[in-house]
């Protein structure tokens, strides 16, 4: 692979996460390329990509990014970072097939384990990646981040360390970079935290009143808790995904009475925004999710290993039945508590 300052890298996705990572690299890389297409192309070759952070929501910031509307503009691309929804992986990656065909290193961006599936299929050097920060959409290229990553790489035979970090030196200039001798473990570890996803869409976070905190608490948490109980039981061993919270901490907040973890779980909830789940459901009003790769795998492996998740299974199946409403309004977290505790 060609030195740091070298690398032509294109990303494929220009929604929040792939939007804020080529805007955060082309601020120190020239030869980072975004991939868009309609409004979003000509938004972003006219403006460049407006950012702001939450904690400061009035201090945006324009980035130009140079904007490609084919990867054959790119034929030399050295890194392809696909940045797309999970369910679009498998188009995405037959696109860079056949554009560029085995030439640059792939990086997925993907929630869920199934990328890890799809991809070698295509490519013989994948590297995979954790999204460990939130970003969100607000209009095509107008995008709101948590904070500057953290973004974990990593390959699932420890491979390709040389590219891996020829990569993070060039993507850590812009955001937090780590590296990872276990990325398979890091992708299940977020995954439970991606129950989140479907329990905050499901009851409309930041969207209605919520009419009793303490049910509230129990589902959210009582969802991540079950997820962690589903991974131990696969053996898949905790890695530390800072600043997101740990096993210790998710247990604290399913486990010990509400008023003693009611501030830290109320400070929390306030710094969530909303998941690309919701943006699908709410801003998009479309029925096509990752429901079924996040909350559907751990139920899968929930009943591989006998794993008894009452919470999980009550929200997958409230999600599935409302999710196809394009007029879908959140539910009041009372009923679904109702339809946790009638199994």
């Amino acid at each position: 692979m060609n030195p740091p300052q070298d690398l032509k890298i294109v990303i494929v996705g220009a929604g929040a996460i792939g939007g804020s990572l080529a805007a955060w690299t082309a601020q120190h890389h020239p030869d980072t390329y975004l991939l868009a297409r309609g409004a979003a192309a000509e938004t972003i070759t006219t403006h460049g990509l407006t950012l702001y952070p939450v904690s400061q929501p009035d201090q945006t910031e324009s980035i130009p990014v140079n904007v490609i509307r084919s990867l054959a503009e790119i034929p030399g691309a050295d890194v392809v970072i696909l940045a797309t929804k999970l369910y679009n992986l498998e188009p995405a990656a037959q696109q860079v097939k056949a554009a560029l065909g085995d030439r640059p290193l792939i990086v997925s961006l993907q929630n869920g384990i199934r990328a890890q599936h799809i991809l070698p299929v295509y490519f013989p050097r994948v590297v995979y990646g954790v999204v460990a920060y939130n970003a969100w959409l607000d209009e095509p290229g107008l995008i709101g981040y948590q904070r500057k990553g953290p973004v974990v790489l990593g390959t699932l035979d420890n491979s390709l360390l040389d590219e891996q970090r020829a990569l993070s030196a060039v993507l850590s200039q812009g955001l937090d970079v780590r590296l990872s001798q276990h990325i398979r473990d890091a992708t299940y570890c977020k995954l439970a935290l991606n129950m989140t996803n479907s329990v905050t869409t499901l009851l409309g976070l930041d969207m209605q009143k919520v009419s009793d905190l303490d049910l509230y608490q129990n589902i959210l948490a009582g969802a991540i808790y079950e997820a962690v109980q589903v991974l131990r039981a696969a053996g898949v061993r905790e890695q530390k995904l800072d600043p997101l919270p740990g096993w210790k901490t998710l247990w604290v907040a399913a486990r010990l009475p509400h008023f003693l973890t009611r501030r830290t779980y109320q400070r929390n909830l306030h710094h969530m925004n909303l998941s690309s789940m919701a943006q699908d459901v709410y801003l998009r009003k479309s029925a096509v999710t990752e429901l079924d790769d996040l909350n559907g795998e751990i139920l899968r492996m929930a009943d591989q290993y006998r794993i008894d998740v009452p919470i999980n299974r009550a929200v997958y199946r409230l999600c599935q039945q409302h999710f196809a409403d394009p007029n879908f309004q959140p539910l009041d977290v009372r009923a679904v508590w109702r339809e946790i505790q009638s199994g």
